[in-house]
């Protein structure tokens, strides 16, 4: 086979007007960066190539101009399909200002349409979104007027008697894709990224669309240096490979290394030293420690992006960890995931699968219990993670995970923006209110419909620093208060609804607001 070798603007140039250009990565994990700002500076150059269509499985930039954002300008960019935009700055405002269409998919659905793309399908069909901001019968993923005025992406399907939601299959163009080596076949292997993500199953689909492969690299090898079980991507389905020596900038292993050989799982890092309990409890150790309280021996376990991340270094000290199973959905079970910006990176991890397989793991209600957190929460439950206000933040993973799981723990403040509380003497102590509720009548969108969960048997409990609250009868049901807390003025009056109030109301166990282990869990010895 011949070299396929070559320079990233003449791989760039194989770009042409309307194509759509589908994308690797989640944050900085996986992502181009190096074609992705090659691209940026040829439209900077010749106002070329115009009009794409970006496909985003994840997002992807660290909060910052880079990843996506490289892409968002009007005249490059004339629709964004994705799931979480918010990391973003110049894509999310943009989508803000109307200024290209904005398709907000779950990441599941997105990522499982690749399958169907690559088998010439007519889409996914999934009941992922039923009820919420990305059912056609309420916003149709459409997050955006731009995107309201252009097509439909998504159908209500009824089939066997049953609803479901169809994610119509679409051509990609164009893929950039990101490894650490390639031989000069094109052969990809990722030895120092933190997640397989969606590697084959993008390139499959664009080679099924026509379209062109192109991969990112660290380095390029001779013929035959890769181990067979290493190659995650044949060479048969790469047309170029782009190599980026400034690796360090350009190809960063996370949001915020450039390479941490801990997160390949190529050695054990001690964690010891992380188990220790902590000396003072702030009111977000407190939402943390009485969400542990809902964790079991064994449970196979999903925690989310933000504050939920927390919950693992609560049951580390708690002796609880080693006996759980945690997962990332980017594709790893077991380790300890890290914490923002390291989310999406394991330490000690026990497995790594695609992104695409840990989706049809989640999909099949494997996931045992979640911890998520939530912008607000209606009085039946409902939740909101997605949109807030014009700003378009995305769910991620959210959606999938909250419909399939069993057992769904949502965390939160009570109020934001210029609370302040601490806990002392056992006891929550509020020293100056936030002037945003988190508990309204109306939500901004619909990311979680509680009103659904509940008709199917969902477990589901809310827990915020000042009150326990359970989806019971599809209503929202105060059942635990902290102790410090007053009832009328410190809950009732900063809710825009009466929740139903649980005739055995009862204190949070005192051991959450106390320095020092819990003790909560009935653990081998």
């Amino acid at each position: 086979m011949a070299n396929k070798v070559i320079g990233a603007r003449e791989a760039i140039d194989w770009i042409k007007d309307g194509d759509t250009l589908g994308v690797t990565g989640a944050g900085l994990r996986g992502t181009p960066e190096y074609l992705l700002k090659t691209l940026e500076d040829k439209f900077h150059e010749a106002k070329s190539p115009r009009d794409l269509t970006l496909f985003s499985v994840v997002g992807h930039g660290a909060f910052d101009n880079r990843g996506d954002a490289r892409v968002a300008y009007p005249g490059l960019l004339k629709r964004f399909i994705g799931t979480h935009p918010d990391t973003c700055i110049r894509l999310r405002e943009m989508i803000g200002r109307n200024e290209c269409e904005a398709y907000i998919f779950p990441q599941g659905p997105q990522m499982q349409l690749l399958r169907a793309i690559a088998e010439k399908g007519p889409g996914f069909l999934t009941k992922i979104g039923i009820g919420t901001y990305v059912d056609p019968r309420i916003e149709g993923a459409k997050c955006n007027d731009k995107a309201k005025a252009a097509e439909d992406l998504i159908e209500v399907v009824n089939l066997r008697g049953e609803e479901w939601l169809l994610f119509k299959s679409m051509p990609i163009d164009v893929a950039f894709i990101r490894g650490t080596t390639a031989d000069e076949n094109g052969n990809l292997s990722i030895e120092h990224e933190c997640n397989w993500l969606e590697v084959f199953e993008l390139a499959n689909a664009v080679k099924s669309s026509g379209g062109k492969v192109i991969v990112q690299v660290k380095r390029v090898v001779k013929n035959g240096s890769i181990h067979p079980h290493h190659v995650v991507l044949p060479g048969v389905l790469v047309d170029a490979v782009v190599i980026c020596e400034d690796w360090e900038h350009y190809h960063m292993m996370n949001d915020a290394v450039a390479f941490n050989e801990a997160f390949t799982g190529n050695y054990r890092v001690p964690t010891g030293a992380m188990a220790a309990p902590k000396e003072t409890i702030s009111a977000r150790d407190a939402i943390l420690r009485r969400a542990a309280m809902e964790l079991w021996p064994g449970a196979v376990v999903n925690m989310g992006f933000g504050i939920t991340g927390g919950v693992g270094e609560v049951a580390e000290a708690e002796g609880l960890i080693e006996s759980l199973t945690l997962t990332v959905e980017l594709g790893l079970f077991g380790g300890m995931p890290g914490k923002f910006p390291n989310f999406g990176a394991v330490i000690n991890a026990e497995a790594f699968i695609s992104m695409s397989n840990m989706f049809n793991y989640y999909h099949a209600g494997n996931l045992e219990i979640c911890f998520l957190g939530s912008a607000q929460v209606d009085a039946h439950g409902s939740s909101n993670v997605s949109k807030f206000g014009s700003r378009v933040v995305g769910p991620g993973g959210f959606i999938d995970i909250t419909t399939c799981t069993p057992n769904v723990v949502i965390c939160l403040p009570f109020t934001s923006k210029g609370l302040e509380e601490e806990v002392a003497g056992g006891k929550l102590v509020i020293k100056q209110e936030g002037k945003i509720k988190k508990f309204v009548n109306t939500l901004d969108q619909v990311s979680f419909n509680g009103e659904i969960a509940s008709k199917n048997g969902k477990k589901v409990t809310y827990i915020t620093e000042r009150g326990v609250f359970k989806l019971l009868d599809g209503q929202l049901t105060l059942t635990e208060i902290a102790p410090g807390v007053d009832l009328e003025k410190d809950i009732l009056a900063n809710m825009e609804f009466r929740p139903v109030i649980s005739p055995d109301l009862k204190l949070i166990d005192e051991r959450v607001f106390r320095p020092g282990r819990m003790n909560c869990f009935e653990l081998d010895q």
